[in-house]
């Protein structure tokens, strides 16, 4: 059935881009450089309060709620009210530091470059991500993947993020891919394999965290970017 497909569509953070491990070690480095020891127990702490608000706030940004701005202005700055120290200038020099050295870490998802390599002879490959414009290109020209792809759709640039089918059919329109053509590759089950189901495109889920009793059965499941060389 794979040798229907012309075009890959990729999603980036988690799925290429280690974005899990690349954040955790830039919030790391960020926690002891501005002194964050002083209000928290310890870095879990600081870390556990930041990824529930912003597991939140990035809900709330999907569904048009907050702004970017406010998004980035709020989760940087929760952490410090929690522990009664909501210092809002602390939080944006933090903040601003980060967003600086964070697209610089090259860390990618095991397989990534063998498997881009691999693909990149065989078909058209794009990027299809929620992230933000200002990032995600610098981030895969550090990982040296830039070259592989022939565009790069943003929800940033559009104003609609993955699951909501309108990325889907701007980035087809934008690459001028076929959707039967097309297969979306991506570890979110919501934002990429939901997203792409439901507009009729066919999905790979990379199963990172092996998510089990899955909703419904997803065109391909893989457990390592290493399988993609096997199906496709």
């Amino acid at each position: 059935m794979a040798h229907r497909y012309k075009n890959l569509f990729f999603d980036l953070d988690d799925t290429l881009w280690a974005f899990s491990q690349n954040a955790r070690d830039t919030f790391e480095e960020m926690y002891h450089k501005y002194g964050y020891d002083s209000f928290f127990c310890s870095f879990h702490h600081f870390y556990t309060l930041y990824q529930k608000r912003n597991a939140e706030l990035w809900e709330e940004y999907g569904n048009g709620q907050v702004t970017k701005e406010e998004l980035n202005r709020r989760r940087f700055l929760y952490p410090l009210e929690a522990v009664g120290a909501g210092d809002a200038v602390l939080a944006q020099r933090f903040a601003d530091d980060f967003f600086s050295v964070i697209p610089t870490k090259s860390g990618l998802m095991p397989y990534a470059h063998e498997a881009l390599e691999y693909l990149s002879d065989k078909y058209n490959l794009y990027i299809i991500s929620n992230g933000f414009q200002e990032l995600q290109c610098h981030k895969m020209r550090s990982a040296g993947i830039d070259g592989f792809f022939k565009k790069v759709i943003l929800s940033d640039d559009i104003g609609v993020l993955k699951p909501w089918p309108e990325i889907f059919h701007f980035a087809l329109s934008a690459t001028q891919s076929e959707l039967k053509e097309s297969l979306m590759i991506g570890d979110s089950w919501e934002n990429d394999v939901v997203g792409a189901g439901g507009v009729g495109m066919h999905q790979v889920f990379y199963n990172v965290n092996g998510k089990e009793n899955l909703p419904f059965r997803p065109t391909y499941e893989i457990f390592s970017l290493k399988e993609l060389m096997q199906i496709l």
